[in-house]
């Protein structure tokens, strides 16, 4: 189970995710969250529905939707810094409710993918990243 989080502020667990609590069902945050992207100029590649498609073979699963976004004005720098980090691009937030009914923003931290790639000297590609995903959780969590 995970802890609960201030969706005033984000947080970040020992695995390198970082839990926005949302105030609303999975349905409604990952829809406003769409509406947020698409007006911050972010591509959307992909949503998927984990539940829809366990439904279609007989299996439960909670609320559990994930997108898949970017702008390639900003993963491209971060690709030249180390082009191996294009294995976690585009950026994905996954939203989805726990065993108690409380829905949450999940996403990797930025710093998470520093220490995975041996990401070095890009500090300022990472800082605009890892605030832009921090403010879309947040606005898509209210």
């Amino acid at each position: 189970m995970i802890a609960h989080f201030n969706v005033a502020h984000a947080q970040e667990d020992k695995s390198g995710m970082v839990h926005v609590k949302s105030s609303h069902n999975v349905k409604n945050t990952t829809d406003k969250l769409e509406i947020i992207l698409g007006a911050k100029g972010m591509v959307i590649f992909k949503r998927i529905d984990h539940s829809a498609a366990a439904k279609k073979i007989d299996k439960e699963l909670r609320p559990t939707e994930l997108v898949i976004f970017g702008n390639p004005k900003v993963g491209t720098p971060l690709m030249q810094c180390d082009q191996s980090v294009a294995l976690d691009l585009p950026q994905k937030i996954l939203v989805w409710e726990d065993n108690i009914g409380s829905v949450w923003l999940t996403y990797n931290d930025p710093q998470y993918l520093v220490k995975r790639h041996n990401i070095i000297g890009c500090e300022d590609v990472l800082k605009k990243i890892s605030d832009a995903l921090n403010t879309l959780a947040n606005a898509a969590a209210r």
